[in-house]
C-alpha cells in the first residue's frame, strides 16, 4: 500500500478548523475534503474515519496550544505577564467568532457522553492545560510574584475556569472592552 504524501499536521489543523466551525456531527465528509484538500479514500487511508481525523485533529490541537502557551511564557519576564498576554490572545480569539472557539471544549460538550475515547482524550488534553497553568503559578509563587496561598493548583483551577467562562460569553458577541475587562479581573483575582 502506498503512504500518504500530504503535510499531515497542515491537514490537522484545517480538519480542526472545520470541526470548530461546525462541530464534530454537523462536519460532512465533504466540509473535510474541502477544508483539507484531500479525497475521502485518502482520509480513510490515513485516518479509517472521521472519528480517527477527529482524535488526531485534538492531538494535534494540544500540541499547537501547548507550544503557543509556553511561547508565550518564554518571551515574557514575569509570570504574571506571561498570564496577562495569554489571556489577550483568548480574548483575541473569541472576537475572531466561531472559528476560533477551543476545539477541546467545543468537542467535550458535544461528545464527552457519546464516545469514551474521545473524552477521555479532551480530559487528558484540558487536564495538561490546568497541569501547565499550576506550574507557571508555582513559579509564580517561589519567585515571590503571588502569595503562597491559595496554592498553585487552587489559582489554575480558577484561572482555567474563567477562561471557559470567557470563551462560552465570548458566543453571545460581548464587546473587546468587555472581555479585556473580564480578563482583567480574572488576572487580578488569580494573582491575590
Amino acid at each position: 500500500m502506498r503512504s500518504a504524501e500530504f503535510d499531515r499536521e497542515q491537514v490537522l489543523r484545517q480538519a480542526m478548523q472545520a470541526f470548530m466551525v461546525k462541530g464534530y456531527s454537523k462536519t460532512s465528509m465533504q466540509d473535510l475534503t474541502r477544508a483539507t484538500g484531500l479525497h475521502p479514500g485518502s482520509i480513510y487511508c490515513a485516518f479509517e474515519n472521521k472519528r480517527g481525523l477527529l482524535l488526531a485533529a485534538i492531538t494535534q490541537y494540544q500540541a499547537d496550544r501547548m507550544t503557543q502557551f509556553q511561547a508565550c511564557f518564554a518571551r515574557h519576564p514575569t509570570v504574571i505577564a506571561g498570564l496577562n498576554a495569554y489571556l489577550d490572545n483568548i480574548v483575541a480569539e473569541c472576537q475572531c467568532g466561531a472559528d476560533k472557539a477551543c476545539l477541546l471544549t467545543k468537542s467535550l460538550n458535544e461528545l464527552a457522553e457519546q464516545d469514551a475515547e474521545i473524552s477521555a482524550l479532551l480530559c487528558k488534553s484540558l487536564g495538561n492545560c490546568q497541569t501547565g497553568l499550576t506550574g507557571e503559578f508555582q513559579r509564580a509563587i517561589d519567585g515571590g510574584e503571588i502569595p503562597a496561598t491559595p496554592s498553585a493548583s487552587e489559582r489554575a483551577e480558577y484561572f482555567l475556569m474563567g477562561v471557559y467562562g470567557l470563551r462560552t460569553l465570548s458566543q453571545t458577541h460581548p464587546s473587546k472592552a468587555t472581555l479585556d475587562r473580564l480578563a482583567n479581573k480574572l488576572l487580578k483575582d488569580s494573582c491575590a
